[in-house]
């Protein structure tokens, strides 16, 4: 979301964008803890290629992305 978008909410709606937005730093956890055990054994039965480097790439989409909580508590913050 927009600073902007983010001011033109009530503290009710921003309350519910935080948890949606913990909910989905939840999920990605998972999915990075998964591709971790993916990476893991894919070194542990010495088979390095796509198998190693498809989760390298997604596990480095998934972190890059995550500001947003970090955005949503800022302004909750602020608001009190």
């Amino acid at each position: 979301m927009k600073e902007q978008e983010l001011k033109e909410l009530t503290d009710s709606e921003l309350e519910l964008e935080l948890k949606r937005s913990k909910k989905v730093d939840v999920l990605q956890a998972l999915i990075v803890g998964f591709m971790i055990g993916i990476i893991i054994y894919s070194v542990i039965a010495n088979t390095w290629g796509l198998v190693t480097l498809i989760p390298l790439i997604l596990i480095f989409k998934l972190t890059r992305d995550q500001s947003q909580t970090k955005v949503l508590q800022a302004e909750m913050e602020r608001r009190r």
